[in-house]
């Protein structure tokens, strides 16, 4: 029996992925899709965020789709009891340490980017992110009293250069199936971790003779994904890095709602390579139980879920072009509609990508 774990989260995870799972569930139905509770929503029941009853859920299945975790109410307290907790205890616990961002504007959707349409038009990169390393994960981390009284905090980022090259290896991977073009980012002239970071790049180009690259520092490409989009194929940076420029790459589709994430590691399954899917948008506690959220990532989320982990590209790819056919038709959900256009809440975009599988 193949099993994918849903772990819906806060905010609008329990939305969004609903509709992801009705998807799924139109195309295999020979899965079984079981819930367990994550982040606030486990902390609301008295439990851990990560609770032990979610763990052995998780190692007994093929994949898991999340949705997101984080709630107001819990910003206050340590990270160790926030709902983000449970985040970044699932990427390193499962070593999940490859990220995928696909970053595609829908054709229609032009105008719904805050570029000029002609700007975007054609956009279609993927944003490799290294997820398990850096400064979300190097120690010391802490805040604390120096020794002349004053508060101060301390964050580390660290990498080992099997970390780096793993990461690369994948993007390189990728940019030969895609374009033939990468974008190494990174912060060398200030860190030396960048540094170790662009050393190793540098050395694996000379395996993928066949593959363009190019490096740049992340404030540059920062800019660089506003003013010639189009021009990136695969971006391989570091988590802090990719975290931030996945988040402007989104924005430019015209929607956070719409881009979907896989974090991948090394552990095989009977039926593929396990892994986390979940769309990038956040809990967004503002709009949840409004019906408003966009459910287009965590549909995406399901067809790499597919893919990766399922090894069914072809239903993968139905997904893919129901979304893109939903769009076409002049569906929006309200984040991509006009001022004054009509929209559909989440319930009813859903029904209307299912129509088109």
């Amino acid at each position: 029996m193949t099993i994918v774990a849903v772990l819906p989260g806060d905010g609008i995870g329990a939305e969004v992925i609903a509709s992801s799972v009705r998807v799924l569930t139109a195309l295999r139905p020979d899965v079984t899709y079981e819930t367990a509770p994550v982040g606030g929503a486990a902390l609301k029941l008295g439990l851990p965020a990560f609770p032990d009853e979610t763990r052995a859920l998780c190692d007994r299945s093929a994949a898991l789709l999340f949705g997101a975790v984080g709630l107001p109410e819990y910003d206050q307290l340590p990270l160790d009891q926030r709902p983000e907790r449970a985040l970044f205890a699932l990427r390193k616990d499962y070593g999940l340490f490859a990220n995928l961002r696909p970053v595609r504007v829908f054709p229609g959707l032009e105008a719904a980017s805050t570029l000029r349409s002609e700007v975007v038009a054609g956009l279609d990169l993927i944003v490799v992110r290294e997820l398990t390393g850096g400064i979300y994960f190097g120690t010391p981390k802490e805040q604390r009293i120096g020794s002349d009284g004053v508060r101060e905090a301390v964050d580390t980022m660290f990498y080992r250069a099997p970390e780096i090259e793993r990461i690369a290896r994948i993007a390189f991977d990728l940019a030969r199936k895609r374009r033939r073009r990468l974008a190494s980012v990174d912060k060398q002239n200030i860190l030396q971790s960048s540094v170790l970071w662009r050393t190793i790049a540098s050395e694996l180009a000379a395996d993928y003779a066949d593959v363009v690259v190019e490096h740049l520092l992340v404030d540059n490409a920062a800019m660089q994904l506003v003013r010639r989009p189009t021009s990136f194929d695969v971006i391989l940076t570091e988590n802090m890095f990719g975290d931030i420029l996945s988040d402007e790459a989104a924005m430019l589709t015209g929607s956070i709602g719409n881009l979907p994430s896989a974090s991948l590691g090394t552990r095989r399954t009977a039926q593929g390579t396990f892994g986390m899917y979940e769309p990038i948008s956040g809990s967004a506690p503002d709009i949840a139980g409004q019906g408003v959220a966009n459910p287009t990532a965590a549909i995406l989320s399901g067809a790499l879920l597919l893919r990766y982990s399922l090894s069914d590209d072809e239903n993968a790819r139905r997904i893919e072009r129901a979304i893109d056919r939903t769009f076409a038709d002049g569906h929006r959900t309200r984040d991509l509609a006009p001022a004054d256009g009509e929209w559909l809440d989440t319930g009813a975009f859903t029904a209307e990508v299912l129509k088109r599988l």
